[in-house]
């Protein structure tokens, strides 16, 4: 597939052999073709996509990588936010899931999307999420945008239903958006690793 790829975003591959470097016994167990794994922060000389590959338990976590033309389908977190598709979900009575479609029914001046486990729920029908989930949540924001301009979202997500987290992704990497507001300064995820900066626009402040 000729489509970039970003974090967060999740895909399927061609075959079990498509993953490398993982060697786990429970991925070996568990994960078939029929699962998606999710793209990851990470640089590969050779030009293969970092990913990372969960199980059912939250200690089942593996990275490892994937060549391009192993992909064969991509869900973004955009497309996990569409209202329509919100509401027939069968994990509608679940609160990350209400929340998301709070969100998803008001007008922002971003592209946002939904990761994690309700993410991953949405994505795939498997039941991952439960009463005590929490929701994470991503917002696309290549150009600069002021404190200010996130008052609203985070005023909402602060009262919410249950606890939510956003991170926002920049020209330059991606922040906690409740650590900058809080601290006015947070840790720039990077390609190369993580940065503490004030302006998550710019990885040398």
């Amino acid at each position: 597939m000729t489509t970039t790829l970003r974090p967060h975003d999740l895909i399927w591959l061609a075959s079990r052999e498509a993953l490398e470097g993982i060697a786990d016994d429970w991925v070996k167990t568990l994960w078939h073709t029929g699962l998606p794994v999710v793209v990851r922060r990470d640089v590969d000389g050779d030009g293969r996509i970092p990913v990372g590959v969960r199980g059912m338990r939250r200690d089942q976590r593996a990275a490892g990588w994937v060549k391009p033309e192993q992909v064969t389908r991509v869900v973004s977190p955009e497309d996990l936010s569409d209202p329509q598709s919100l509401l027939r979900s069968p994990f509608i009575s679940q609160q990350p899931v209400q929340l998301a479609l709070m969100l998803a029914q008001q007008s922002w001046p971003w592209r946002w999307g939904v990761t994690g486990s309700t993410g991953y729920a949405l994505a795939t029908g498997i039941p991952v999420i439960h009463a005590a989930s929490d929701l994470d949540l991503l917002i696309r924001a290549p150009q600069p945008l002021s404190p200010e301009e996130f008052t609203r979202w985070q005023q909402q997500l602060d009262g919410a239903l249950c606890r939510a987290d956003t991170q926002l992704e920049t020209s330059s990497g991606a922040v906690a958006l409740a650590e900058w507001l809080r601290d006015g300064r947070a840790l720039l995820k990077t390609h190369r690793g993580p940065r503490l900066v004030s302006d998550p626009w710019n990885r040398e402040a």
